[in-house]
């Protein structure tokens, strides 16, 4: 995409806030008093599972969905009862929605009602170069890529250069090479343009790519509103633990000082981590060690039981030897499979990447 211009061609972004939204349909809660803060031209991901009620929030935010209760604001205006032409915002569908019909011109210059005919040229041609498609103009949307596609449906959203751009899963219909590329094409035009987004999805990946925040949603409700890493490294709840990542869960018996009880064994933690009674330890795999070459904490043996091989890396599933019946995972890189010998290891659990859930 062309970026030689990008910042005459929007007004800065607006924050929005949304103040306890409430929505229902029927006895069903699609969003139970859900508030967000989202910075000027901040970018912040919607993630989680279907159903979770990510999609109604934007469509609320929209106009497309009325809220139950709550209220909506972009910058100082009150958008929460405004019909979505007034709102302000310019948004990218999952389906993309162009005209079959129109040619890539046309799509674009459609949310350019009103505007003279030489302005909209030119704000069409603007567009075209912005999102890489110069020369394109003329074509249908049937003879473009998925990817091209969704150039088109960007710059249209963009055209009438809006102070909230919506995404709701833009990258869902492409492969997985072309969606990453896109990602990161994305993500830099939002930045140069200054421009307040928010999107929706449903993929990890895209997330942490691509968002400043992320509000990790579940039933209805936002568990944690946070920095990818963030939400990685210190995920709030276990349901963040659990949809964001690979995670490793120990159960433990009694809490006393900085030390866990896992199968009649002593664990050192964080001062940090958390403390309960009893409950689950929480850890990435890759923060699992396998045959250290110094000696670290919590070092115990342990048992493989299979390795996956993952190109650059390896997912070896193991048991702690006092804790059979738990299987565990940790990632080694390729070139460690020769060190760590035959089914007889030791893995060390450091303090530090040890999470306390009660």
């Amino acid at each position: 995409m062309n970026r030689s211009n990008e910042t005459a061609l929007s007004p800065p972004g607006v924050p929005m806030k949304v103040r306890a939204v409430s929505k229902r349909f029927g006895a069903f809660t699609a969003l139970d008093s859900v508030s967000l803060d989202v910075a000027a031209g901040e970018l912040v991901c919607l993630l989680g599972p279907s159903g979770c009620g990510k999609t109604t929030l934007l469509r609320c935010i929209a106009g497309l969905e009325r809220q139950d209760s709550g209220m909506l604001y972009l910058g100082s205006r009150d958008v929460s009862d405004l019909a979505p032409q007034a709102r302000d915002y310019g948004i990218l569908f999952q389906s993309y929605a162009l005209f079959p019909n129109l040619t890539v011109e046309a799509n674009i210059a459609y949310g350019l009602a009103g505007s003279q005919r030489a302005e909209a040229r030119k704000r069409v041609t603007e567009m075209l170069a912005l999102v890489g498609l110069t020369g394109s103009e003329k074509k249908f949307p049937g003879q473009l890529s998925g990817g091209q596609q969704q150039r088109v449906a960007l710059a249209r959203a963009l055209a009438p250069a809006p102070s909230l751009l919506l995404l709701d899963e833009p990258m869902s219909a492409l492969d997985a090479r072309v969606r990453e590329h896109l990602c990161t094409e994305l993500r830099q035009l939002q930045r140069s343009l200054g421009i307040t987004t928010l999107m929706v999805t449903h993929n990890q990946d895209e997330a942490m790519l691509m968002a400043d925040r992320i509000a990790v949603m579940n039933n209805g409700k936002v568990e944690q509103y946070a920095t990818p890493q963030d939400i990685y490294n210190t995920p709030a709840t276990p349901f963040v633990a659990e949809f964001v990542g690979q995670g490793n869960w120990l159960p433990y018996e009694h809490y006393s000082g900085h030390y866990a009880q896992v199968g009649g064994i002593n664990m050192r933690l964080a001062a940090d981590a958390g403390r309960a009674e009893s409950g689950r330890l929480f850890c990435r795999p890759e923060a699992i060690s396998v045959n250290p070459v110094l000696h670290q904490e919590n070092l115990f043996p342990a048992r493989v039981c299979d390795i996956t091989f993952l190109g650059n890396r390896c997912r070896m599933r193991f048991e702690l030897n006092h804790l059979p019946g738990h299987p565990l995972t940790a990632e080694v890189g390729s070139q460690d499979l020769p060190r760590l010998g035959a089914q007889d290891i030791f893995v060390a659990l450091p303090p530090s990447s040890l999470q306390v859930f009660a």
